[in-house]
């Protein structure tokens, strides 16, 4: 069905009649089948997956929607492809695409036309946006594996611990109950380290009245999940408990607005003002969210830069923070799916101040 999605955008399309895959998330992701490497050939009637004697058998039995062949010591072999398909204008991945492994490709696949505009990565952002039940049900079970691993390391974080100790901890608790893998390299911050957005977990001793922001997720399937979460240890200062209250009244504007149609600037926009109004809006630097596939970062994106909308079946992130430098800061992160009239909290994890 993703191919033949693909194929009756190629088959609209004006300046492309066929597409070169060779990323594995974009293999990965019309073909349902995992591999370090191959390519895979989209015409608008006909594609082929070519891979080593590695995944060949594998890929037979997986593989969907196409056909499977091995692959060649011939720097033709895919030129002969495109060209029994009737393809002569194939796009390619630009935004994956180094100039060295583009000048090959260009060179082997003569006199057939390379296109390496963002032709062909506008079509793949589109679909890959819009999530099946399927990819949302496995983003849903990665969040179940890392609501579980923030309960674990709840009762694991404690004056003396260091920041490593815990990313290992909630690491190793993910890969051990579900997990194939984690979706990014867990940062877990403390204290002053924690006005660090993305700081990365060291030797630092969590001490009573830090903040600790734990942000992290876990991989079903090929599917990420992402959550971050802000707890107190011991006690906190007033100071805190303002910042606190205010990122999740932000986040909550956010989420109130979101829907099918809506413009991703002004989801943005309606985290953002909450922070300003507030007279936090210096220390919200990065944007509010993402969205979030078979890699931790894909589109949408809710930035104040933003031209697209939302549509139905797009996962986003939504993750406001305040960063006080020298100080601490605080962020909470839930993943939102797009309704037609709303959005669906995939996020079950509780988001009221947590004091250790």
């Amino acid at each position: 069905m993703k191919i033949e999605a693909l194929q009756a955008l190629l088959r609209q399309s004006e300046t492309l009649d066929g597409a070169l895959l060779v990323s594995p998330e974009n293999r990965r992701y019309f073909t349902e089948f995992p591999a370090s490497d191959g390519f895979l050939l989209v015409g608008g009637e006909r594609a082929v997956f070519v891979t080593d004697s590695r995944y060949l058998e594998a890929a037979k039995a997986e593989a969907k929607d196409c056909e499977v062949v091995l692959q060649s010591t011939d720097a033709g072999q895919l030129r002969t492809l495109f060209s029994e398909m009737g393809v002569r204008r194939i796009g390619v991945e630009a935004s994956r695409m180094s100039l060295s492994e583009f000048g090959r490709y260009a060179q082997a696949l003569l006199p057939l036309e390379l296109v390496a505009d963002d032709t062909l990565d506008t079509l793949l952002f589109a679909l890959r946006a819009v999530k099946t039940p399927e990819e949302v049900a496995r983003i849903e079970r990665a969040q179940r594996i890392a609501e579980e691993a923030f309960e674990h390391i709840c009762g694991f974080i404690a004056p003396g611990r260091t920041e490593r100790e815990i990313a290992l901890e909630l690491d190793y608790y993910m890969l051990s109950h579900g997990a194939e893998a984690l979706s990014f390299e867990t940062i877990a911050v403390s204290g002053a380290n924690s006005s660090k957005p993305h700081g990365v977990p060291g030797e630092k001793r969590v001490e009573a009245g830090d903040f600790v922001t734990l942000d992290f997720g876990a991989v079903v399937g090929g599917y990420h999940s992402d959550m971050t979460r802000t707890v107190a240890v011991g006690t906190v200062c007033e100071r805190q408990r303002e910042v606190y209250a205010v990122v999740l009244e932000a986040q909550q504007a956010a989420l109130a607005v979101l829907c099918a149609g809506f413009p991703c600037a002004e989801g943005d926009a309606a985290a953002r003002r909450v922070i300003e109004r507030a007279g936090y809006g210096a220390y919200f630097g990065h944007s509010t969210g993402h969205g979030v596939g078979l890699e931790i970062h894909e589109r949408p994106n809710l930035s104040p830069r933003a031209k697209d909308r939302l549509v139905a079946g797009n996962v986003v992130t939504v993750e406001p923070g305040i960063y006080l430098p020298g100080l601490f800061g605080v962020r909470t992160e839930d993943m939102a799916l797009i309704t037609p009239t709303g959005c669906r909290n995939l996020t079950a994890a509780p988001k009221t101040l947590r004091v250790l």
